[in-house]
């Protein structure tokens, strides 16, 4: 019954992010599991863990099935083989934390549920946000953007939001124990975090605005995934950009959405010539995400800015089963023999320039690798804004658009800076430095959509330092409570 639990509270939790964004669960669901672990040995705490985080990666993120099968034509058993693959790489993270939180910390108490196992459980998701390249998908500070405590994520970042969530969920914890004095301390604690957790910190300017708005328009040209790659409906699909991007010539800024056309750059170069020519009479500068070869052909994942001179930027962090395959070599040859569907993109470098285009210094993300936060700072840092060119289409109807949404809006707060989303189906989006949005395109079909940003100067804390202080606040908040594990058992010995 307490596995069933701890596998009912992992894919509750899923319930806390976009598109329901019940955001109480990011703090009930891992107060059910810290309840769950208590006494509880350490192989037992790793089931535990194990189980919730099964089911939180399995309701959380079944959307890959749509990518793998629906989309890329692979087999029924492969495409379960690699879903299921992801989620036990997953849930192995929370069997660590459980074990972990067994063997090193106090039996009970403040220590454990206030300062050790928020700790922990911080540095393990940490872990997981970049382990093996990394996937912070579901962390579980992105609950928490469309409330108040957003306000913190500039000083804090995305891993300071979950840190509060762990902490309040810990106090609930000594409240259920309902020993007098563990309760009284549980309440105080829970005060404490709710006045910390006050508006004040979104309500200041950490950034600033410079010179005039800037009218930007995307286009979404909402190529239905099942076909994009058709080679028989490329000339259709470069039909149908060029009309949207007629329609959108005019604004100082045209943004497409990630490979807008399914062809490599270098085999398109007329049609290219064309829409630069085109733009440059009507005073735009045209930014689209496209598929390009490299020096020795690696194919890259890229968005070009049509200026004078042209810019690139090659995408860093790429999608495991979607760009490539996170598995053996002996795997791939398998694949290769098959003649299964799979990629391989190559990965840009990290020394990456902005892109300056409209008038200004744009930080770009392709896809999915707006997740890494902190891997965004130093481009965020040089930028006036930020910019997404994504293409959720591969996942269908399903959460996993709204899920990725709700991270981009909360780069653009971590930044205090506008952010420019240009999706393929959607969620195509002009959003506030507070991740307010602005403007948002219908989804499912095809659009042209208009707003205007102001470029944005000045750092924001989190911008400034990033994880390290609340990684080095964790680290030592764990070795206390470790220290006072230390102590109870030398206690216990004599």
């Amino acid at each position: 019954m307490q596995a069933v639990a701890a596998l009912a509270a992992g894919a509750a939790l899923t319930c806390a992010f976009a598109p329901f964004s019940w955001w109480p669960l990011a703090v009930l669901c891992p107060a059910a599991l810290l309840w769950l672990w208590q006494a509880a040995a350490p192989r037992r705490a790793a089931w535990l863990g194990f189980c919730f985080g099964g089911g939180h990666f399995a309701a959380g993120t079944w959307w890959l099935y749509i990518s793998i099968h629906d989309m890329a034509d692979a087999p029924v058993w492969l495409a379960l083989l690699l879903v299921a693959l992801l989620v036990v790489i997953m849930a192995l993270y929370y069997a660590l934390l459980g074990a972990l939180v067994a063997r090193l910390l106090p039996a009970a108490g403040a220590w454990r549920l206030l300062a050790g196992a928020p700790a922990l459980w911080l540095l393990i998701e940490w872990l997981r946000g970049w382990l093996f390249t990394g996937f912070p998908w579901l962390s579980l500070g992105y609950g928490f953007t469309d409330t108040w405590l957003a306000g913190w994520a500039p000083v804090v970042g995305v891993y300071g939001l979950s840190a509060w969530a762990l902490c309040a969920g810990g106090a609930i914890v000594l409240l259920v124990l309902r020993t007098q004095r563990r309760a009284a301390l549980a309440a105080s604690v829970t005060l404490a975090l709710l006045a910390a957790a006050a508006p004040w910190p979104g309500r200041h300017e950490w950034t600033h605005a410079q010179g005039a708005a800037v009218s930007v328009a995307v286009v979404q040209g909402a190529t239905p995934q099942n076909i994009k790659w058709q080679s028989g409906n490329r000339e259709a699909i470069r039909d149908t950009y060029a009309r949207l991007n007629a329609e959108a010539l005019g604004a100082r800024l045209v943004v497409w959405p990630e490979a807008a056309i399914p062809q490599l750059a270098e085999l398109m170069p007329e049609f290219l010539a064309r829409t630069f020519r085109a733009a440059n009479l009507h005073g735009s500068d045209v930014v689209m995400g496209v598929l390009r070869l490299g020096r020795n052909d690696e194919v890259y994942n890229s968005v070009l800015a049509l200026t004078a001179p042209v810019a690139f930027y090659d995408k860093r962090h790429l999608v495991p089963y979607s760009e490539y395959f996170p598995v053996p070599d002996f795997v791939r040859r398998l694949l290769q023999r098959l003649n299964l569907p799979y990629s391989d993109i190559s990965r840009g470098r990290e020394d990456q320039p902005p892109l300056r285009a409209g008038g200004l210094e744009l930080a770009p993300t392709v896809c999915y690798e707006d997740a890494f936060g902190n891997a965004q700072r130093r481009l965020s840092a040089a930028s006036d804004a930020l910019l997404n060119v994504t293409n959720d289409a591969w996942f269908g109807h399903s959460p996993a658009r709204y899920q990725h949404f709700q991270m981009s809006r909360l780069r653009a707060i971590e930044a205090q800076r506008y952010l420019i989303r240009a999706a393929n189906d959607g969620v195509s989006a002009v959003v506030g430095p507070r991740g307010e949005v602005l403007v948002q395109a219908r989804e499912y079909e095809e659009a042209v959509m208009g707003g205007t940003v102001r470029a944005r100067r000045g750092l924001t804390p989190y911008l400034r330092v990033g994880d390290w202080p609340l990684l080095a606040a964790a680290a030592a908040a764990l070795a206390l409570a470790a220290l006072k594990r230390r102590r109870e058992l030398k206690y216990n010995a004599h």
